[in-house]
């Protein structure tokens, strides 16, 4: 399992994606599940994924191969005219994989199952912001639905229905999004760091700020530490529950 979050703000684009692909008490792996294409002054494009790992590293495997020459570019996420068109390529690429390694492998529903996130800018067309589901179909974020999630969600979205803002500046959309990944990571084993990030300025068409968080980052653990002490300092603060006689 794995966690990612695509995130929409006024300035920009924030994503964050866990590195877990295992989990077990001998068999714990880390992969980078973040990919991002750009031609500076043109476009930027971001990819997350969830799911079967031999599908998402085969789906980013193609997308890449497109690049490789001119003659191949067509399509390719450096040649479609549009954040919708890339999001229908990186679909039917998907699509197309499920059903190559369901035909070849072991036939079950879910065996080869994954989504992904999508996000970028192409020329002088607004950012846009994509969830592409298993089929190769998927749903665009607006103002209503803001932010999207894949993978193990449940246990970050709280926090961030409670706490998103549009107005948000990076460093605060950091912060949000690193108490929902530590929320994610301490109820569930196959979510881990470290967490790789990209924060994409609205209009720049280059690649923005990226790093990785790594478990012994000070900020991290600040707060991680902070949240979890804050939760209890609020709990303790209510009014306590008391028993009809």
């Amino acid at each position: 399992m794995t966690y990612c979050v695509g995130m929409m703000l006024n300035r920009g684009l924030v994503f964050m994606s866990d590195t877990r692909t295992n989990a077990g008490l001998d068999n714990i792996s880390t992969f980078r599940k973040m990919s991002i294409w750009e031609n500076e002054g043109e476009r930027c494009i971001t990819l997350m994924s969830a799911g079967n790992l031999a599908t998402t590293q085969a789906v980013v495997s193609e997308l890449d191969e497109r690049l490789k020459a001119p003659s191949e570019r067509s399509p390719s996420l450096l040649a479609v005219p549009s954040m919708f068109q890339a999001a229908r390529l990186v679909g039917e690429t998907l699509r197309d994989v499920i059903d190559r390694q369901a035909q070849s492998g072991q036939r079950a529903d879910t065996a080869f199952n994954a989504t992904l996130l999508l996000g970028g800018q192409i020329g002088d067309n607004p950012p846009r912001l994509f969830l592409i589901y298993p089929e190769g179909n998927f749903i665009e974020a607006s103002a209503d639905t803001p932010f999207f999630q894949t993978g193990e969600i449940k246990y970050g979205r709280p926090i961030l229905v409670r706490a998103y803002d549009p107005d948000m500046s990076f460093e605060e959309a950091m912060k949000l999004l690193l108490v929902s990944f530590d929320s994610t990571i301490k109820a569930n084993l196959t979510v881990g760091l470290p967490f790789d990030y990209h924060c994409y300025d609205t209009g720049s068409l280059k690649t923005g700020r990226t790093g990785r968080i790594t478990a012994d980052d000070p900020y991290f653990q600040t707060i991680s530490h902070g949240w979890g002490e804050a939760l209890k300092n609020t709990l303790d603060g209510l009014d306590p529950f008391t028993f009809d006689d």
